[in-house]
């Protein structure tokens, strides 16, 4: 996420945009007036997230796109269904949100994506990429079987039209013959640059205008006559072979249109206006510049893709060098990631287009032949690991935990089943914060626990995360390291790198009736508690296998147990330890303390946890609480 300080942005003057109350009123703007309205709510945009911070240059990219569609369309009666959602920051201006827009990603405020709680005109929640064609097919699909003339609309990227799941909605649109309008959004870039075979092929499509118009007037001539019809039909394929290198879409059963300036208004109403009036499955391809409108972010999309708050200069106090600030997880990561490339020509590393947020650059850089970012195809990525570790290669697969659970079923199939030698890098474990409920990692332990054949790390700072992401490598078999977004507790990293033992526990701290199983980073949130309690302090390190070990002797010499996790508490760490204590022959009380069985929308991290009870305050009364119901008495020393 870029971070930069600028002169604090003044409330843009928009007379235009005063006036539009809903996308209704777009409807009687003149095409003049469009594009004023376009330059309004561009400034409208950079005020906004420059106030609250966000995705910045999606929605710059489509905002013209924007205005036509809400323009055409009826919304929300017409359906609009937004791909991912980065770009929609727009969409939410227009529809009645404009005056909301300073919670943006913050506690009770917008969400950073559509959500269909917020609004009528979100047609469907999104957050993950590739879900828009599915999703508008379906409705689509929905109207026909209830004989409503209903427009239905999907916008997606280049990039995230690359997804196996975009392919299959393509495949079944063309087959269905749908009543449906997708949008091909080609900027080329999706967080990073577009990678793979078809987001290049999409690049070489050239359509000439004079060809696009032929083949409008051609048709209207050539209906009466079906043989001529059928004839112009094979010229227009092979002619289209000529100029496009093989029209993909047109295969799949789609009337194909562009590559047209996604940028000109006029071309995009009168486009958008015609395909939404045609029978059968529409794709118009628009070509546009992310960042558009701001030459800072057209000149660095992927550093302006979002941004942090705007703050105000400040005035220096002192001449005092800053400390420095603790590197985040995902540095670590990178770090550890080109050491171990070092020592071992074995390593080979695969992302699913987060190079940026998983910070693969330097890996990318230093070892451009091992490195492998296959696109938004999280499955891809697990079964690709998978072959490789079948010819002897050591792949680590750096994903995020919340696009983890898209390759589930690979995870399961293709490496655990097979036992196959693949390391899993799972960053943005736990809360994110402002990106909400859909890119929390609340679920991995739970989802991976389950999995034969699995190792399961949860490092508790970042010298642990280096040297779990070692034992991991050097362990022959499928393992997994889970670490959160943002930075650690600044506790020194050994520049060796030293295997743990498999399934062992640490102890911080002894103490007397109370044991606190601590598993990943809670460990931080716990040293206080354990303190002011005198409570025996377990850093649990492995979620899989336990140690059972400590275990059994905490058992024997402690009256209760308390187990926390950055998870959900439904089949998380905690079930783990209590599944293992139901075996023995001793029980004793335990507390789980983690995420409860909601889904956690966005907030800073700290007001979260708050929310869910996962500070010292709350952490402390739920112990006196569970203690004094178990045993009728103060946990008190």
């Amino acid at each position: 996420m870029k971070v930069f300080t600028a002169i604090p942005i003044q409330q843009p003057i928009t007379p235009l945009l005063d006036q539009m109350q809903s996308p209704d009123d777009l409807s009687k703007l003149s095409q003049s007036q469009l594009l004023t309205l376009a330059d309004e709510l561009r400034a409208e945009l950079l005020y906004c997230v420059g106030q609250t911070g966000g995705h910045f240059g999606a929605g710059l990219g489509v905002l013209e796109l924007t205005i036509a569609l809400h323009h055409v369309l009826q919304t929300p009666a017409d359906k609009l269904v937004w791909d991912v959602g980065h770009q929609a920051y727009p969409h939410k201006i227009l529809t009645g949100r404009r005056h909301m827009m300073p919670s943006l990603r913050q506690k009770n405020g917008l969400a950073a994506f559509p959500s269909r709680l917020e609004s009528p005109f979100d047609t469907f929640g999104v957050g993950h990429s590739s879900t828009s064609i599915s999703a508008c097919l379906g409705m689509a699909i929905a109207a026909k079987l209830d004989n409503k003339t209903t427009k239905h609309v999907a916008v997606i990227g280049d990039g995230a039209i690359t997804a196996g799941m975009a392919m299959e909605a393509l495949s079944h649109a063309g087959d269905v013959n749908a009543n449906i309008l997708v949008i091909l959004n080609d900027n080329q870039m999706s967080i990073s640059e577009s990678v793979g075979g078809l987001s290049s092929y999409f690049s070489r499509i050239w359509a000439s205008q004079t060809y696009n118009s032929l083949k409008e007037s051609s048709k209207k001539v050539l209906e009466a006559h079906p043989t001529a019809m059928t004839i112009a039909r094979k010229t227009e394929e092979q002619v289209k072979s000529l100029i496009s290198h093989g029209h993909f879409f047109e295969e799949l059963g789609f009337n194909y249109i562009g590559p047209i300036d996604g940028h000109n208004l006029e071309a995009l109403t009168h486009y958008i206006e015609k395909l939404t009036s045609f029978d059968g499955p529409q794709l118009l391809h628009v070509v546009t510049t992310k960042g558009k409108g701001f030459l800072p972010a057209e000149q660095d999309p992927i550093g302006y893709h979002a941004l942090n708050k705007i703050e105000p200069k400040k005035t220096k106090l002192t001449s005092l060098p800053k400390p420095a600030k603790p590197p985040k997880y995902c540095d670590v990561f990178g770090q550890w990631l080109c050491d171990q490339a070092q020592l071992d020509d074995r390593l080979i590393g695969i992302t699913p287009a987060m190079r940026e947020g998983s910070n693969l650059i330097a890996f990318s850089q230093q070892y451009p032949e091992r490195y492998f970012d296959v696109a938004i195809a999280e499955q891809h990525a697990v079964t690709l690991a998978a072959g490789m570790a079948c010819e002897g290669k050591k792949p680590v697969v750096a994903i995020y935990s919340t696009f983890l659970q898209r390759g589930y079923d690979q995870l399961i199939h293709d490496v655990a089943l097979q036992n196959l030698d693949v390391l899993f890098a799972i960053d943005r474990a736990g809360l994110v914060g402002s990106d909400g409920a859909t890119h929390n990692g609340a679920f991995d332990l739970s989802f991976l626990r389950c999995i034969p054949n699995m190792v399961i790390m949860t490092p508790s700072d970042e010298n642990e995360c280096r040297q779990m992401l070692h034992t991991g490598f050097m362990y022959e078999g499928p393992a997994a390291v889970r670490y959160p977004r943002g930075q650690g507790p600044n506790n020194p990293i050994e520049a060796q790198l030293t295997p743990l033992p498999i399934g062992k526990a640490r102890t911080i701290r002894q103490g007397q009736k109370l044991a606190i199983l601590a598993f990943g980073t809670t460990l931080n949130l716990a040293k206080p508690v354990a303190e002011a309690l005198n409570a025996t302090l377990i850093d649990m390190r492995f979620v899989k296998p336990l140690d059972v070990h400590c275990l059994s002797q905490l058992l024997d010499h402690h009256q209760a147990f308390v187990c926390l996790e950055e998870n959900t508490t439904l089949g998380g760490a905690g079930s783990a330890v209590l599944e293992w204590m139901h075996q023995q022959i001793k029980i004793i009380p335990l507390l789980q303390i983690g995420f409860p069985d909601i889904f956690i929308e966005q907030g800073n991290v700290t007001e979260l946890h708050q929310d869910i009870g996962l500070d010292h305050e709350q952490i402390m009364q739920r112990i006196q609480q569970f203690y004094q119901q178990r045993f009728q008495t103060t946990l008190s020393f």
